[in-house]
């Protein structure tokens, strides 16, 4: 088990220099000279030049390349080619508020996809299972930037109930925090739900058809006590590959909700890096997305060796 654990940290190392490269390289050919972009059109060219010199963007690629890399690995971030202030704590600061969203939105979406997705799959020839099927196929085809349109629209603006927008620290009003983080936690964990829904049907039906199931229904196990103790683990395998990839779409998809209810996120601030043409801001912010998605597929590679007893006798 050692021996794998070290295999996939190697092949996450390699693959967050990888992406590195590829995410300077993309930002490198971008036209335009962000210092002009930085200073105004009418600035000379003594000042651009001067912030070239400031920011060591008269390097040659390469140098800046490693400057940067080091600078990341030194959790130094640098600076911000338009206001000047330290990237580390502006990421830091805004990567908290989407940890809530995105981790709350999970909690949501699973609360719901395990049990209803179960359910689906016990009784896929029942007319319950069939309607919670055609439910998730709607909620599937509902892209998250609509679904906070229509929550804001029912529970904000004719209810009443909710703020349409907003953000307040928990720490320093815990009431308003929840009232806030519920429409936009809702609009990315409904639609979650109902793709990975989709998938606990599947991976419980394919279980439940396996000849171990009916071997435990004939000893006089009903049926779910017979997918609790002996299918719970296999049906668990697919549902963890896909539950690592909703994770990356949940970080993706937030880029979009925090926009729609004005949230003060990592994907706000790259949303206002991209229209300032703050570049090195822009790469920052992306490389700590892909270090977020590299990880979570790290966990789940890990999380295989504790639920598959096969993969475990492998690593022995």
């Amino acid at each position: 088990m050692l021996l794998r654990i070290t295999q996939r940290t190697l092949i996450l190392a390699a693959s967050l220099v990888a992406s590195s490269v590829l995410v300077f390289a993309f930002m490198a050919v971008l036209p335009g000279d962000p210092a002009r972009v930085a200073l105004g059109v009418n600035a000379s060219d003594e000042a651009v030049a001067a912030m070239r010199r400031d920011f060591g963007l008269d390097r040659p690629l390469a140098v800046q390349y490693l400057s940067w890399l080091g600078g990341l690995v030194r959790f130094d971030l640098g600076q911000s080619y338009v206001s000047h202030a330290d990237i580390g704590p502006q990421i830091a600061d805004r990567l908290q508020v989407t940890l809530w969203l995105v981790v709350t939105s999970m909690v949501l979406a699973l609360a719901v996809a395990l049990p209803l997705g179960t359910i689906m799959a016990v009784r896929h020839r029942h007319v319950s299972g069939l309607i919670l099927s055609a439910l998730s196929q709607v909620g599937v085809a509902v892209p998250a930037f609509l679904a906070g349109i229509l929550l804001i629209t029912v529970f904000a603006v004719q209810l009443r109930w909710l703020p349409a927008n907003g953000w307040t620290p928990p720490a320093q009003d815990p009431a308003m925090f929840l009232k806030q983080l519920a429409l936009p936690a809702l609009s990315l964990g409904t639609v979650q739900a109902a793709v990975l829904t989709r998938y606990v049907r599947s991976a419980i039906l394919d279980v439940l058809r396996e000849d171990y199931i009916r071997t435990a229904r004939a000893k006089g196990l009903s049926q779910l006590a017979a997918l609790r103790r002996h299918g719970a683990r296999n049906a668990a395998i697919p549902v963890v590959t896909v539950l690592g990839l909703q994770l990356a779409t949940l970080l993706i998809g937030a880029v979009v909700v925090e926009r729609v209810f004005v949230i003060p996120g990592l994907g706000s601030l790259l949303l206002d890096a991209v229209s300032n043409r703050d570049l090195i801001l822009v790469q920052d912010v992306v490389m700590v997305l892909v270090l977020a998605v590299l990880v979570v597929n790290f966990v789940v590679d890990l999380l295989y060796l504790v639920i598959d007893p096969r993969l475990q006798a492998r690593a022995r």
